[in-house]
């Protein structure tokens, strides 16, 4: 009988990519939410301290799941995603706010429109940099 894990492997690479990523989103809600109600600091600091804990999250998934082929390990790889992960979350507020007060979306698709850019970014600068193996030449 094949375990959870096993199952999951057999995916697709980007189902993989995308249910990690939503693990990374949910870890990231529940810990601004935590820390708002329960540790009364302000959304936007709450916001980062989230950002470094989904970081955990999200790179231990795409590193044992989504691009675990790839076995790229060590302190450069974390680095690269970290700066990949930065960037989204760079990428995404600056997106957003052009969303909404430049082009005055809908706040929802706005967000929705921008999760999705943001996400094939991320998709494949971790596929093809970030996770990449110490010698193997970027494409």
């Amino acid at each position: 009988m094949q375990t959870v894990w096993e199952r999951l492997r057999r995916l697709p690479q980007l189902l993989q990519f995308v249910l990690v990523g939503g693990c990374a989103a949910a870890t990231h809600l529940a810990v601004v939410g935590l820390l708002v109600q329960f540790g009364g600091l302000a959304p936007l600091v709450a916001n980062v301290l989230a950002f470094l804990v989904a970081f955990v999250v999200s790179y231990q998934g795409h590193a044992q799941l989504t691009f675990a082929s790839h076995q790229a390990r060590g302190w450069a790889v974390v680095a690269r995603y970290f700066a990949v992960a930065s960037l989204s979350f760079v990428g995404n507020e600056a997106l957003y706010y052009l969303a909404l007060h430049w082009l005055h979306w809908h706040y929802f698709w706005s967000l929705a429109g921008v999760l999705v850019l943001v996400a094939v970014a991320t998709f494949v600068l971790s596929k093809f940099w970030a996770f990449r193996r110490s010698g193997q030449e970027a494409p």
